[in-house]
């Protein structure tokens, strides 16, 4: 059973009103989205998008879809396209997106996603896409894979990894990928751990990321997403990974700051205005409750922001 991470949390910071547009840019399994469809009522329009078409196809076959949903087969950094050609424009409500890869992709073992079951190497969400893992771990230099183990899983041992993956090509299942990584890391037994994950969690995560160009999408949404919010909406980020929830983080403080002159500048001369008011000084978590219902919950971080008016601005120092 799908479980939405920080449902009632999402809907509190998004303000779900009656009459107003709504997004969901990352449907998945639709929780949250038909959420925000019940409680904004028939007189709302609540826009799901999602690159993934198997998503998209299932969805549109419930039966008890609100009927005021309508889905969009589309990666959420086009969100500016899909709300063209909604006729929409802008959003009057809220957007959410809830980043990473959903429980329905992770669970099936043909996506590629986990370890935890064998599968071939694929982990594309949208898979009409080219670039697949099994891409990456074949055809990527050495360097190439260090660099992504690196800078996507943050794994100081990405080195070795990437050596022990290119020694052992070809590699065609998720659990034999595993296997390497984990060998790789043996003599780093103790070190190499943290909360006790599964030694090969941070290279099939970097994996994933660069598959999916995941970052990259994100700094484009949210540039996107902020400047189609109307004022008095609302922008709502859960994420699941550290590079996410500081990218989410510089950007809304960055959106919030009425002025970037130095500080010893006795005049400002940027004119910058803030456009985002930030609604969440620390990221809001899971209860503990939630954790022991649902333990995809334990990493979770939201942050929310709102959309500022020139009425709200205020002067500069």
């Amino acid at each position: 059973m799908h479980l939405p991470v920080l449902l009632e949390e999402s809907l509190e910071y998004l303000k779900v009103e009656p009459g107003k547009t709504y997004l969901d840019a990352t449907a998945g399994a639709g929780g949250h989205l038909s959420a925000i469809a019940k409680r904004a009522g028939e007189s709302s329009t609540v826009i799901g998008l999602d690159r993934d078409i198997n998503v998209i196809e299932r969805l549109g076959g419930l039966a008890d879809l609100p009927s005021n949903i309508r889905l969009f087969h589309s990666n959420f950094s086009d969100i500016k396209s899909v709300l063209a050609d909604s006729g929409i424009g802008t959003i009057s409500g809220g957007i959410l997106a809830d980043l990473g890869v959903s429980s329905m992709q992770i669970d099936n073992a043909e996506r590629g996603f986990s370890f935890q079951q064998d599968g071939p190497l694929d982990m594309r969400m949208d898979t009409t896409s080219s670039l697949s893992a099994h891409t990456i771990v074949n055809e990527f230099s050495e360097k190439e894979i260090a660099d992504i183990i690196f800078h996507y899983g943050e794994d100081r041992h990405a080195r070795a990894i990437a050596r022990a993956i290119v020694k052992s090509r070809p590699i065609d299942s998720t659990m034999q990928l595993a296997s390497i990584v984990t060998k790789s890391l043996a003599r780093f037994a103790g070190k190499n751990s943290k909360h006790n994950k599964n030694p090969a969690t941070r290279t099939f995560q970097a994996i994933r990321m660069a598959v999916n160009e995941e970052l990259l999408s994100l700094e484009k949404f949210l540039e996107d997403a902020s400047s189609c919010l109307e004022p008095g909406a609302r922008l709502v980020i859960i994420t699941f990974h550290s590079l996410e929830d500081r990218m989410v983080k510089q950007f809304f403080r960055t959106k919030s700051l009425q002025c970037i002159c130095p500080p010893r500048h006795p005049v400002c001369t940027c004119n910058t205005r803030a456009s985002l008011q930030i609604l969440t000084k620390k990221p809001i978590v899971a209860s503990s409750q939630e954790i022991d219902f649902n333990s995809r919950a334990r990493s979770a971080k939201l942050r929310a922001a709102e959309k500022l008016d020139d009425f709200n601005h205020n002067d500069h120092p």
